[in-house]
């Protein structure tokens, strides 16, 4: 019987001693994870199960030599700090000021970057040459340096084959393909005069006139030549001084063109005696050219083209010759048409046409 308790006894202890042991194993794989449920830290500051840092996290984010430093307090490197209530916390403005004062200073004594001057003479004053005549409607930058190429502008009477030149508007003659450039400080108008407008800038009896149409332009325009009040048609309006002279001018015959409406029959030798001259009271007129334009009965459409321009000169001369006039259309001033332009309209004359202008008068 003791012997029995003897092994009875080592029996309980044999199995007291297995059932400690199986606790321990069951409490070690308690503590272990299973696969689908452990957890691989990324932010490196908080581990494995026990609080523990490090582990495959850790290594992966920052604790392998060269990878990138995990942010302090996990989550990702560079997202913005936020509070205990999740809404993001703005940086001190103190901060701010700092940051900004410390940039000052760092790029304060930084030296200066001098760049090379792209062509000699780019010190002398004036304006680029292609500059120029692009503001002046001559096509695009790069099309006015091709103009340059090609040898077809000239400057001060010396044509110009590279590029870079610098020139003064205001006193440099600028010529492409022989005709003169017009700088932006010149300004050439062109107006269809109706009947009733007094060809003046200004009417002290408040009557309708040419400054009406350009009353918003900062520029003082001028008239070229005059048109009587009851005659329509073109008239140029500028501020350039010496070419309204020129135009003017019976040294330098710039023709003039007119439709008149009169009343016929006409005799064969009209054209004649107005190209021979007609006796006015101060002194002869004379015609350049005369034709018939169109004929309905007895209504007549001439046209008349005579360079001198004296005061009603063409109703005079027409009146004389035994036919009155009762319409009277100036439809070209010189190189400049009437063309299409509407009475009462106002438009600005395109660079060829001004440069036409001026090889009329030789400037």
């Amino acid at each position: 019987m003791r012997s029995s308790g003897r092994n009875s006894g080592s029996g309980n202890r044999d199995s007291r001693g297995a059932g400690g042991k199986g606790r321990d194993d069951k409490q070690k794989r308690e503590s272990r994870p299973r696969p689908e449920e452990r957890r691989y830290d990324v932010g490196g500051s908080q581990g494995s199960e026990g609080g523990k840092s490090g582990g495959r996290g850790a290594s992966a984010r920052g604790g392998a030599k060269g990878g990138p430093k995990a942010p302090q307090g996990g989550g990702r490197a560079g997202a913005p700090r936020r509070g205990p209530h999740g809404q993001r916390e703005s940086r001190p403005r103190e901060l701010d000021a700092k940051i900004e004062q410390r940039n000052r200073d760092r790029y304060a004594d930084k030296p200066q970057v001098t760049t090379p001057k792209t062509f000699p003479g780019a010190e002398q004053e004036g304006e680029r040459l292609q500059k120029i005549l692009a503001r002046a409607g001559m096509g695009s930058r790069r099309a006015c340096e091709e103009l340059i190429d090609q040898a077809r502008v000239e400057v001060n009477g010396q044509i110009v084959t590279e590029q870079g030149m610098r020139v003064d508007p205001q006193n440099d003659e600028i010529k492409v393909d022989g005709l003169t450039v017009a700088t932006q400080s010149h300004l050439f108008f062109a107006l269809n005069k109706p009947a009733g407008v007094v060809a003046t800038m200004e009417d002290p009896d408040g009557r309708q006139c040419l400054g009406d149409y350009v009353n918003n332009r900062e520029t003082r325009l001028f008239h070229v030549g005059r048109l009587d009040t009851e005659t329509e048609g073109i008239i140029l309006l500028t501020n350039h001084g010496e070419l309204a002279h020129r135009l003017t001018h019976p040294k330098y015959g710039v023709k003039k063109t007119y439709l008149a409406a009169i009343q016929g029959p006409l005799p064969r030798d009209l054209g004649k005696r107005l190209k021979d001259g007609i006796a006015l009271e101060d002194g002869y007129a004379r015609a350049d050219h005369f034709r018939v334009v169109e004929n309905t009965g007895k209504n007549y459409l001439v046209e008349v083209t005579l360079h001198e321009g004296r005061k009603h000169i063409v109703r005079r001369m027409l009146a004389e010759a035994g036919f009155p006039v009762d319409r009277l259309v100036r439809t070209s001033f010189g190189p400049i048409g009437l063309g299409d332009q509407k009475s009462g309209w106002l438009r600005r004359m395109t660079n060829t046409e001004v440069g036409m202008l001026m090889k009329e008068v030789g400037l």
